[in-house]
């Protein structure tokens, strides 16, 4: 049970940089900066956009492996698979063009 305070000066802008770290962390104020005083690393949640950028990565990377094995098994399917890979990537591309307007 915590019951001892620790009280500290920063500026505003220091006060709302840490309260948006440990909004972002998922935890509270004083839990953010115990354990940045404790020189512990406080990982940020991923945010939605960025959850599905992983997803996508992860699909990625198990074409781009289907594709090596393809590869190496002279799969007849390989053209086809690399095709569709590539019209997805530029669509994904082509909806990045869309986001930055």
């Amino acid at each position: 049970m915590k019951r001892t305070y620790i009280r500290f000066r920063c500026s505003i802008y220091e006060k709302k940089l840490l309260k948006k770290r440990a909004q972002r962390a998922g935890i509270s104020l004083s839990e953010y900066c115990r354990s940045s005083a404790f020189g512990n690393t406080v990982i940020e949640r991923l945010t939605p956009e960025q959850l599905e950028c992983c997803r996508t990565l992860v699909k990625y990377k198990n074409n781009f492996t289907s594709i090596g094995n393809m590869f190496r098994k002279r799969n007849p399917k390989l053209a086809h698979e690399v095709e569709k890979l590539a019209e997805e990537i530029r669509l994904h591309l082509y909806n990045f063009k869309k986001i930055k307007k």
